[in-house]
């Protein structure tokens, strides 16, 4: 199954958070069923969009197989500042726990985990130096999209960690959106898109800058892999 989780919701317990999160209200809805969740994925605090959750042990592996195998497309819309040059590309970068702060990653061109990025930018705005782009994750890291694009000299619009500090900005949370996910589905073997629609906040800043209406569909669906054949649907995992 997908969910599609609000930024400012935690996505699994911890010592901080051990209720209200994802996970919480995961096992609220299946109790009784005989189902126990796994969560696929796991989103930032402030990071909204698609969560997979698998629904049995079986389907878990198989997803888990799949996504190492790059089988599983996650693709992010991301509003930076700056505009990219080139406006298509990839990130590579080692990423590692910040020496100075365990909370923070830090990129690396020697140190760390291998980590890649792909991106292509959507629309830009040079009014208000603020660009749109269409990320896709090829693996995944802790802050891995955050961090590479900070790196790049592209911080997320919002970012409170690794952004510019703007304070009282047109943001209150990072702005990043995990938009759509495709794979096979581990039993039936159909193909599935699956898509968030893009959340209030993020829509009403895409307005503001005067980006066209209906951007989003219009110009990242040419970049999807899958052909017109494949059906977009929520299933569930089973």
């Amino acid at each position: 199954m997908a969910v599609c989780k609000q930024a400012g919701v935690v996505a699994h317990p911890c010592y901080k958070h051990p209720d209200g999160t994802v996970f919480n209200a995961l096992l609220w809805h299946l109790r009784g069923t005989g189902v126990h969740p796994h969560l696929l994925q796991r989103l930032d605090k402030n990071t909204s969009g698609v969560m997979l959750v698998s629904k049995t042990m079986q389907a878990h592996a198989a997803v888990v197989r799949a996504m190492q195998r790059g089988g599983v497309r996650k693709e992010y819309l991301a509003m930076v500042h700056g505009k990219p040059v080139p406006a298509t590309g990839e990130i590579i970068l080692r990423l590692r726990r910040d020496p100075a702060d365990s909370r923070r990653v830090a990129a690396s061109e020697t140190d760390g985990k291998e980590s890649r990025t792909g991106y292509r930018m959507l629309a830009s705005s040079a009014e208000v130096g603020v660009s749109l782009l269409l990320c896709e994750l090829f693996t995944g890291r802790m802050h891995q999209l955050r961090v590479h694009l900070a790196a790049r000299g592209w911080p997320l619009v919002g970012d409170p960690v690794y952004g510019i500090g703007e304070e009282g900005g047109a943001m209150t949370r990072q702005a990043l959106h995990a938009w759509r996910v495709s794979f096979t589905h581990p039993t039936d073997k159909r193909p599935l898109v699956i898509t968030a629609p893009v959340p209030p906040d993020m829509a009403a800043l895409l307005e503001r800058l005067g980006f066209p209406e209906g951007l989003v569909q219009t110009s990242a669906y040419r970049t999807v892999a899958a052909t017109s054949r494949t059906r977009s649907t929520s299933s569930g995992l089973t």
